[in-house]
């Protein structure tokens, strides 16, 4: 099993900036990829960008020069720096990390990221 605990979601002004940080434990192996997800009221769940543990990143476009992932493996933590943050960025924001073998995917409890207009 596989835990994922989120922090650093939190209110914030159009233009500001956020760190999420997630900590995975468990039987993590050393070949996954993290990522973080979102989702707004009223909308799916979207990938916002995911980090693979040799540091391949992707992201979506509307958070491409914006947003950064990064991750420690020796410490098993991801982060998304969130920067020129847009109220349409509000949304809960879900650690991912999906494990290659044994196959699976976990995810963390969600933390809120409000950014106010």
């Amino acid at each position: 099993q596989v835990q994922l605990v989120e922090s650093g979601g939190g209110l914030v002004q159009a233009g500001g900036s956020l760190r999420l940080s997630c900590a995975a434990s468990g039987s993590i192996s050393s070949i996954n990829t993290m990522a973080w997800y979102r989702q707004a009221p009223g909308k799916q769940r979207e990938l916002v960008a995911s980090i693979t543990s040799t540091g391949y990143t992707n992201y979506v476009d509307s958070v491409k020069g914006r947003f950064t992932i990064s991750r420690d493996n020796a410490k098993n933590t991801a982060s998304l720096q969130m920067n020129s943050l847009k109220p349409e960025d509000t949304a809960v924001y879900y650690c991912n990390l999906v494990r290659v073998s044994p196959r699976n995917m976990y995810w963390g409890q969600g933390t809120q990221v409000t950014v106010s207009s």
